[in-house]
């Protein structure tokens, strides 16, 4: 007798549709970065550190080729970046985005199957940021708009979504309470506009959060609190209560989406991390500390007072590797937020995928010659000061900053390692370890405890090629606002 399967498919189901939590299950990715000036090869990075470590989910920052290539075939799901420089043109011109979308997002998907797996595009990095001012406000709209429209001339736009990632200062609490949350005065017109863009589209509510810097802007928050440590003294908002910072912030975030009326909208977490390097409690233990209290949160599916069961549907831990190219106008740190090196060595263990198992480094790394520079102790050390602060201003001493990992060794320590910076990153030229006739070059490795004194790899993807590359932005942007005058210069 044959048994008849779909009374019990249907039970299943009934039982699926009223259980939500039962599978929900919430995905965690990373952001990777290429601001280095010595970046480990995309091809590296995709099979020594996002596959080797079951990493499933990554997001680009902008839509480099090289990159999106490497990604190709991986079944790795993708975030495409816009910067923030191009919003102006794509907001401007349908072509534009068009065009944007034909280089950078069909290219990689061809009609057979297969390619790049990209599930979001990402327009801005951050735009409404306080600090930008209204510099891109007005223009995200219209170009997240335009860039739909050429992703359905493309029949693109049902394999993936458009999303605008936020900083967390867009919104506030004047009472300091998750349930006064509120989007910042100054957005109300263009939040009401991006919300309901998102939402005819199915797209999510994106936000990026800094604990971090929270942190050392807030001297009242309690570190305990930010680290999701159980001693921690939780905060009561009416009948909720509180047991860390982040559900604190989703849920400002949540209140915040409610008063605009778009309550249930979904939430990703675009960019939650903890720096290394380069200021007090930027530590790897620190760091391990909070990435672990996180996944474990975030894996315990508990969500947040407001949405229980519900934690974000997908989070984006910053980052895969330390850049050091990042603007450090909020601090020092911002050149140490990776949970990998520069050159691909795990700093702490965090589950990124790989489960109990450490995290894996990336192997066969190409480095240039074992070779340092050093200041040259015999000869008179008394103007050294102009080629310290010379060798800081073009290269990273970020790590001699207050509570950094080389904060500690004495001078001249510090000025070898200052040269030592530069030096690598020039390739080890030998006119890049003269300061005067003050450097020294040395086979000695003269790292000291956790002050280490780096060596290059050796990178298709030099620092003369990003000046390339970013020349070639810019010209490009230039002739986009030339071709929108009617002129035929480019």
């Amino acid at each position: 007798m044959r048994f008849d399967h779909r009374p019990v498919i249907a039970v299943l189901l009934v039982l699926a549709l009223h259980q939500p939590c039962l599978h929900f299950v919430s995905a965690v990715g990373v952001n990777w970065g290429t601001f280095s000036s010595h970046p480990l090869p995309p091809s590296k990075v995709v099979q020594s550190l996002l596959r080797t470590n079951n990493i499933g989910r990554v997001k680009l920052s902008d839509a480099n080729s090289d990159v999106l290539e490497s990604l190709s075939g991986t079944g790795i799901g993708v975030v495409v970046g816009i910067p923030n420089e191009m919003l102006k043109s794509l907001s401007s011109s349908k072509k534009a985005a068009q065009s944007w979308v034909h280089d950078n997002i069909t290219r990689y998907i061809p009609a057979t199957g297969g390619g790049v797996r990209i599930e979001y595009i990402a327009v801005g990095d951050e735009p409404f940021l306080l600090s930008y001012g209204q510099q891109f406000q007005s223009f995200v709209v219209g170009a997240a708009t335009n860039v739909h429209l050429a992703l359905t001339a493309a029949k693109l736009s049902s394999k993936m979504k458009i999303i605008v990632p936020c900083s967390s200062d867009v919104y506030q609490s004047d009472s300091n309470f998750p349930s006064e949350g509120h989007f910042r005065p100054d957005l109300n017109k263009t939040m009401t506009d991006l919300l309901s863009f998102l939402d005819k589209n199915g797209s999510p509510f994106v936000v990026d959060i800094n604990p971090f810097l929270s942190l050392q802007k807030n001297k009242n928050l309690s570190m305990d609190f930010v680290l999701f440590q159980t001693k921690a003294h939780a905060v009561k908002d009416g009948h909720l209560k509180y047991k860390n910072s982040f559900d604190a912030n989703m849920d400002t975030l949540i209140s915040s989406l409610s008063k605009a009326g778009f309550g249930d909208m979904d939430v990703i977490v675009g960019r939650i991390g903890w720096p290394t390097d380069g200021a007090l409690n930027a530590t790897p233990s620190v760091a391990q500390t909070f990435m672990k209290g996180l996944i474990d949160h975030l894996q315990s599916n508990a969500g947040t007072p407001l949405r229980p069961k519900k934690p974000p549907a997908e989070t984006y831990l910053f980052s895969l590797l330390d850049e050091d190219q990042r603007s450090i106008t909020s601090g020092n740190f911002e050149r140490h937020w990776g949970i990998f090196t520069f050159d691909g060595q795990a700093k702490y263990n965090v589950d990124l995928g790989q489960g109990s198992k450490n995290l894996v480094n990336a192997r066969n790394v190409d480095y240039l010659a074992s070779k340092w520079c050093v200041v040259n102790n015999n000869k008179d050390l008394s103007n050294v000061s102009a080629s310290f602060s010379n060798a800081c201003s073009h290269g990273d001493c970020t790590a001699l900053s207050p509570g950094g990992s080389c904060f500690g060794i004495s001078w001249p320590g510090n000025v070898s390692y200052a040269f030592n910076n530069y030096y690598q990153q020039h390739d080890q030229s030998g006119d890049s370890c003269d300061f005067g006739g003050l450097g020294l070059i040395t086979t000695v490795d003269p790292s000291v405890g956790e002050c280490r004194f780096q060596v290059a790899i050796r990178s298709s993807f030099s620092s003369l090629q990003r000046v390339l590359v970013i020349w070639w932005s810019v010209a490009l942007s230039a002739c986009v606002s030339i071709y929108l005058l009617g002129f035929s210069w480019c």
